[in-house]
Protein backbone atom coordinates (compact mmCIF):
# COMPACT_ATOMS: atom_id res chain seq x y z
CA UNK A 1 0.00 0.00 0.00
CA UNK A 2 1.28 3.43 -1.03
CA UNK A 3 4.92 2.36 -1.21
CA UNK A 4 5.01 0.82 2.28
CA UNK A 5 6.92 -2.39 2.96
CA UNK A 6 4.25 -3.29 5.52
CA UNK A 7 0.58 -3.10 4.54
CA UNK A 8 -2.73 -2.66 6.35
CA UNK A 9 -3.85 -6.16 5.36
CA UNK A 10 -0.97 -7.82 7.23
CA UNK A 11 -1.55 -9.24 10.68
CA UNK A 12 -0.04 -7.09 13.40
CA UNK A 13 1.49 -10.25 14.86
CA UNK A 14 3.37 -10.72 11.58
CA UNK A 15 4.78 -7.18 11.80
CA UNK A 16 6.02 -7.93 15.32
CA UNK A 17 7.60 -11.15 14.03
CA UNK A 18 9.41 -9.17 11.34
CA UNK A 19 10.70 -6.64 13.88
CA UNK A 20 10.20 -7.46 17.56
CA UNK A 21 11.24 -3.92 18.52
CA UNK A 22 7.91 -2.68 17.16
CA UNK A 23 6.35 -3.97 20.36
CA UNK A 24 7.99 -1.04 22.18
CA UNK A 25 5.93 1.48 20.24
CA UNK A 26 2.53 -0.15 20.69
CA UNK A 27 1.88 1.55 24.09
CA UNK A 28 2.63 4.90 22.45
CA UNK A 29 -0.35 4.26 20.20
CA UNK A 30 -2.43 2.91 23.08
CA UNK A 31 -2.53 -0.55 21.48
CA UNK A 32 -2.71 -3.35 24.10
CA UNK A 33 -1.38 -6.87 23.66
CA UNK A 34 -3.77 -9.72 22.94
CA UNK A 35 -4.52 -8.64 19.37
CA UNK A 36 -4.64 -12.23 18.09
CA UNK A 37 -4.72 -12.58 14.32
CA UNK A 38 -6.29 -9.19 13.64
CA UNK A 39 -4.99 -7.17 10.73
CA UNK A 40 -3.27 -3.83 11.08
CA UNK A 41 -6.34 -2.16 9.55
CA UNK A 42 -8.72 -3.72 12.09
CA UNK A 43 -6.52 -2.88 15.09
CA UNK A 44 -6.07 0.71 13.95
CA UNK A 45 -9.81 1.05 13.40
CA UNK A 46 -10.58 -0.37 16.86
CA UNK A 47 -8.14 2.09 18.47
CA UNK A 48 -9.06 5.15 16.36
CA UNK A 49 -5.59 5.37 14.83
CA UNK A 50 -5.09 6.50 11.21
CA UNK A 51 -3.80 3.34 9.58
CA UNK A 52 -1.56 5.20 7.11
CA UNK A 53 0.16 7.04 9.93
CA UNK A 54 0.65 3.82 11.91
CA UNK A 55 2.17 2.11 8.87
CA UNK A 56 4.38 5.12 8.19
CA UNK A 57 5.88 4.92 11.69
CA UNK A 58 6.25 1.12 11.52
CA UNK A 59 8.04 1.30 8.18
CA UNK A 60 10.45 4.03 9.28
CA UNK A 61 11.03 2.16 12.54
CA UNK A 62 11.84 -1.07 10.69
CA UNK A 63 13.53 -0.14 7.41
CA UNK A 64 16.42 2.33 7.36
CA UNK A 65 16.11 2.75 3.58
CA UNK A 66 12.44 3.72 3.76
CA UNK A 67 12.13 7.44 3.01
CA UNK A 68 8.58 8.77 2.52
CA UNK A 69 8.23 11.31 -0.27
CA UNK A 70 6.60 14.70 0.10
CA UNK A 71 3.37 13.59 -1.57
CA UNK A 72 2.96 10.74 0.90
CA UNK A 73 3.66 13.00 3.88
CA UNK A 74 1.13 15.60 2.71
CA UNK A 75 -1.60 13.02 2.10
CA UNK A 76 -1.53 11.20 5.45
CA UNK A 77 -3.70 12.08 8.45
CA UNK A 78 -1.10 13.43 10.90
CA UNK A 79 -3.38 14.20 13.84
CA UNK A 80 -1.75 11.37 15.80
CA UNK A 81 1.79 12.65 15.24
CA UNK A 82 1.95 14.99 18.23
CA UNK A 83 0.34 12.52 20.71
CA UNK A 84 2.74 9.83 19.48
CA UNK A 85 5.83 12.02 19.95
CA UNK A 86 4.72 13.14 23.41
CA UNK A 87 4.02 9.52 24.41
CA UNK A 88 7.54 8.63 23.24
CA UNK A 89 9.02 11.38 25.41
CA UNK A 90 7.10 10.15 28.45
CA UNK A 91 8.28 6.60 27.79
CA UNK A 92 11.93 7.67 27.76
CA UNK A 93 11.74 10.08 30.68
CA UNK A 94 9.41 8.15 32.98
CA UNK A 95 10.21 4.50 32.19
CA UNK A 96 13.40 3.63 30.33
CA UNK A 97 15.82 6.20 31.74
CA UNK A 98 14.69 5.65 35.39
CA UNK A 99 14.97 1.89 34.82
CA UNK A 100 18.57 2.25 33.62
CA UNK A 101 19.32 4.70 36.42
CA UNK A 102 18.13 2.18 39.05
CA UNK A 103 20.34 -0.49 37.47
CA UNK A 104 23.30 1.86 37.42
CA UNK A 105 22.73 3.06 40.98
CA UNK A 106 22.80 -0.53 42.24
CA UNK A 107 26.12 -1.13 40.49
CA UNK A 108 27.54 2.10 41.86
CA UNK A 109 26.63 1.12 45.43
CA UNK A 110 28.67 -2.05 45.05
CA UNK A 111 31.67 -0.45 43.37
CA UNK A 112 34.61 1.64 44.54
CA UNK A 113 33.89 5.33 44.96
CA UNK A 114 36.17 6.37 42.09
CA UNK A 115 34.25 4.26 39.58
CA UNK A 116 30.86 5.15 40.97
CA UNK A 117 31.55 8.89 40.89
CA UNK A 118 32.57 8.81 37.22
CA UNK A 119 29.56 6.75 36.14
CA UNK A 120 27.09 8.83 38.14
CA UNK A 121 28.47 12.12 36.83
CA UNK A 122 28.40 10.86 33.25
CA UNK A 123 24.84 9.58 33.55
CA UNK A 124 23.58 12.75 35.23
CA UNK A 125 25.05 14.82 32.40
CA UNK A 126 23.32 12.53 29.91
CA UNK A 127 19.98 12.88 31.71
CA UNK A 128 20.22 16.65 31.64
CA UNK A 129 21.05 16.57 27.93
CA UNK A 130 18.01 14.41 27.23
CA UNK A 131 15.73 16.60 29.34
CA UNK A 132 16.99 19.72 27.56
CA UNK A 133 16.53 18.07 24.16
CA UNK A 134 12.94 17.09 24.93
CA UNK A 135 12.22 20.41 26.63
CA UNK A 136 13.19 22.30 23.48
CA UNK A 137 10.91 20.13 21.36
CA UNK A 138 8.00 20.38 23.79
CA UNK A 139 8.30 24.14 24.28
CA UNK A 140 9.21 25.20 20.73
CA UNK A 141 8.65 22.57 18.06
CA UNK A 142 5.47 20.86 19.26
CA UNK A 143 3.49 24.07 19.96
CA UNK A 144 4.50 25.27 16.48
CA UNK A 145 3.17 22.02 14.98
CA UNK A 146 -0.05 22.26 16.97
CA UNK A 147 -0.62 25.87 15.91
CA UNK A 148 -0.12 25.01 12.25
CA UNK A 149 -2.49 22.04 12.48
CA UNK A 150 -5.14 24.36 13.92
CA UNK A 151 -4.66 26.77 11.03
CA UNK A 152 -2.64 29.39 12.87
CA UNK A 153 0.52 30.81 11.32
CA UNK A 154 3.25 31.27 13.92
CA UNK A 155 5.79 33.73 12.57
CA UNK A 156 8.10 33.46 15.57
CA UNK A 157 9.45 29.98 14.79
CA UNK A 158 10.44 27.96 11.75
CA UNK A 159 11.25 24.26 11.65
CA UNK A 160 14.48 24.98 9.71
CA UNK A 161 16.01 26.18 12.99
CA UNK A 162 15.27 22.78 14.55
CA UNK A 163 17.20 20.65 12.07
CA UNK A 164 20.80 21.78 12.90
CA UNK A 165 19.95 21.69 16.62
CA UNK A 166 18.64 18.13 16.45
CA UNK A 167 21.46 16.48 18.38
CA UNK A 168 22.18 12.78 18.66
CA UNK A 169 21.25 12.16 22.29
CA UNK A 170 22.01 8.47 21.86
CA UNK A 171 25.75 9.16 21.36
CA UNK A 172 26.41 9.60 25.08
CA UNK A 173 24.79 6.22 25.74
CA UNK A 174 27.37 4.61 23.47
CA UNK A 175 30.10 6.35 25.46
CA UNK A 176 28.58 5.03 28.70
CA UNK A 177 28.59 1.41 27.45
CA UNK A 178 32.26 1.77 26.45
CA UNK A 179 33.15 3.09 29.90
CA UNK A 180 31.39 0.18 31.60
CA UNK A 181 32.94 -2.41 29.26
CA UNK A 182 36.48 -1.02 29.45
CA UNK A 183 36.88 0.26 32.99
CA UNK A 184 34.19 -1.08 35.32
CA UNK A 185 35.60 -3.92 37.49
CA UNK A 186 34.48 -7.25 36.07
CA UNK A 187 34.01 -8.87 39.46
CA UNK A 188 31.23 -6.47 40.52
CA UNK A 189 27.81 -7.91 39.67
CA UNK A 190 28.90 -9.13 36.22
CA UNK A 191 25.44 -10.40 35.21
CA UNK A 192 23.77 -7.14 36.17
CA UNK A 193 26.47 -5.18 34.35
CA UNK A 194 25.69 -7.11 31.17
CA UNK A 195 21.94 -6.55 31.64
CA UNK A 196 22.60 -2.84 32.06
CA UNK A 197 24.61 -2.70 28.84
CA UNK A 198 21.81 -4.47 26.94
CA UNK A 199 19.28 -2.00 28.35
CA UNK A 200 21.45 0.93 27.30
CA UNK A 201 21.96 -0.46 23.80
CA UNK A 202 18.23 -1.01 23.38
CA UNK A 203 17.47 2.52 24.53
CA UNK A 204 20.12 3.87 22.17
CA UNK A 205 18.59 2.00 19.21
CA UNK A 206 15.10 3.19 20.12
CA UNK A 207 16.25 6.81 20.41
CA UNK A 208 17.84 6.52 16.98
CA UNK A 209 14.48 5.38 15.56
CA UNK A 210 12.76 8.24 17.37
CA UNK A 211 15.19 10.66 15.74
CA UNK A 212 14.48 9.18 12.30
CA UNK A 213 10.74 9.53 12.83
CA UNK A 214 11.20 13.20 13.67
CA UNK A 215 13.50 13.79 10.71
CA UNK A 216 11.47 11.77 8.17
CA UNK A 217 7.96 12.71 9.33
CA UNK A 218 7.91 15.70 11.69
CA UNK A 219 10.28 17.98 9.78
CA UNK A 220 8.89 17.48 6.25
CA UNK A 221 5.31 17.63 7.54
CA UNK A 222 5.90 20.94 9.34
CA UNK A 223 7.68 22.30 6.25
CA UNK A 224 4.58 21.34 4.24
CA UNK A 225 2.30 23.15 6.70
CA UNK A 226 4.53 26.24 6.81
CA UNK A 227 4.51 26.52 3.03
CA UNK A 228 0.71 26.50 2.98
CA UNK A 229 0.80 29.81 4.87
CA UNK A 230 3.28 31.50 2.55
Amino acid sequence: MRGFFFSENMKLADLISENYNLILMLPRFGIPLGFGDKSVADICKNNNIPVDFFLLVCNIYSFDNFIPDKMLISSIDMNFLLPYLLASHRYYKEERIPHIENHLQHLIEKSEAKYGKILLQFFNEYKEEVNEHFRHEEEQVFPHLEALQKGNSDNSYRIRTFVPEHSNIEDKLSDLTRIICKYFPGNILPNESIELIFDILQLSDDLEKHKLIEEKILVPYVVFLERRFR
